[in-house]
């Protein structure tokens, strides 16, 4: 007897195609879904990347050997405003984005989410590593089983309505390697497929490149400059640049210094020593809380980027949608455009995105205060 009807957004990789399988082996009437999001033209072929011209072929060629019905949706232009555009102004103001949330937050789980519904589907299903359950107050959202794949982070994003009708079939793995021997026991062609690397419409990593394409002229270039407002160099742009870099500003010998901070306004770079990349307070916007009750002080553990351990913190959740977050002790490389994702152990509470505050100064007294550290200090007088 059939579960009922399930939509599994199918990308064409191992993931999505093990999840179509594993649905349609435990009874459920799966339908594969396939979102088509840019000219795969402007794609190399064999490019690291989720979402290519081929795999809209190979996720048809998947749900051909499952059985399964497969519809491929034209979301070119919205994916292009939503995700594109808005990535590429995210550059442009200093900040280092990350499309796959905004992704799933529009084109996934606002436009395929009602693709489903309106199939009479009971729930949509994707191939991410995380995993939901049933709360007293809802659907949560956790980590995944195996933290080397835990995709959690990307989906702080989606909203309690949203989390109720999604489903992560993959999020108990323990391993890729499990996913990959589901994919080869029902005999699909990306059972070996490399997974993707690269954002999907950046191929090679080239996000320069893309930018300059979307916002021509939007790269112009400026001064690199220290702590002291010294000029040390040119830069071609700051589209180029994210905080905690250190590779590429091709500014000859001396110490190792770092991206400080990107100040659109001024077109300047500025760049330090490592020890002035520490912060210990941050702000965010738009959080989206998934906690329970009504948020206000909170004691969490935080993600300042997907590859970043989580580390202890309090923060304070504002009636705004702002927050104020200060961690336990100083993180680096805290990049505005990234997110700031909550977490109580394995559930994922929320999260924000991290913008340019009060707290983000680069300035003179920082210089002076690295300067004091490093000058030896006179013993204090015996009493």
């Amino acid at each position: 007897m059939s579960q009922g009807r399930i939509v599994v957004a199918m990308s064409g990789g191992v993931d999505s195609s093990a999840t179509a399988a594993l649905l349609k082996e435990q009874g459920w009437e799966v339908v594969g879904v396939t979102l088509r999001l840019y000219d795969s033209g402007a794609t190399a072929s064999g490019a690291k990347t989720c979402c290519a011209g081929r795999d809209i072929q190979d996720a048809r060629r998947v749900a051909d050997t499952l059985g399964i019905a497969h519809y491929v949706v034209d979301e070119v232009e919205t994916f292009r405003r939503d995700v594109m555009t808005p990535f590429a102004d995210s550059y442009i103001h200093g900040e280092t984005p990350i499309p796959c949330i905004a992704c799933n937050s529009t084109v996934k789980f606002r436009d395929l989410l009602g693709f489903a519904r309106s199939l009479g589907a009971a729930a949509l299903a994707t191939g991410h590593y995380a995993r939901r359950e049933q709360g007293a107050g809802g659907a949560r959202l956790l980590r995944g089983v195996d933290p080397a794949r835990d995709q959690s982070y990307f989906l702080f994003a989606t909203t309690r309505e949203q989390l109720a009708f999604l489903r992560f079939p993959l999020g108990g793995m323990a391993s890729k390697a499990e996913t990959r021997a589901i994919a080869a026991r029902h005999g699909l062609g990306v059972a070996d497929k490399p997974d993707s690397q690269d954002i999907c419409f950046v191929p090679g990593g080239d996000y320069a490149r893309v930018v300059e394409r979307l916002r021509p002229g939007a790269a112009e270039p400026g001064e690199v400059v220290d702590l002291d407002g010294r000029t040390l160099g040119r830069h071609a742009g700051i589209v180029h640049y994210t905080i905690g870099q250190r590779r590429g500003l091709n500014l000859g010998g001396g110490d190792a210094l770092y991206v400080l901070r990107l100040e659109p306004e001024t077109r300047r770079v500025i760049v330090g020593p490592r020890a002035a990349l520490g912060r210990q307070r941050l702000a965010v916007r738009d959080v989206n809380w998934l906690g329970d009750g009504v948020p206000g002080e909170v004691r969490a553990s935080v993600k300042i980027r997907s590859t970043r351990p989580p580390a202890p913190a309090t923060i304070m959740i504002r009636s705004n949608g702002h927050a104020e977050v200060a961690l336990d002790a100083p993180e680096e490389a805290v990049a505005p455009g990234q997110a700031c994702v909550f977490y109580d152990g394995d559930r994922v509470l929320g999260g924000g995105w991290i913008v340019r505050d009060k707290y983000d100064r680069v300035t003179r007294p920082i210089a002076e205060a690295l300067a004091e550290v490093a000058q030896p200090r006179e013993p204090a007088a015996a009493p």
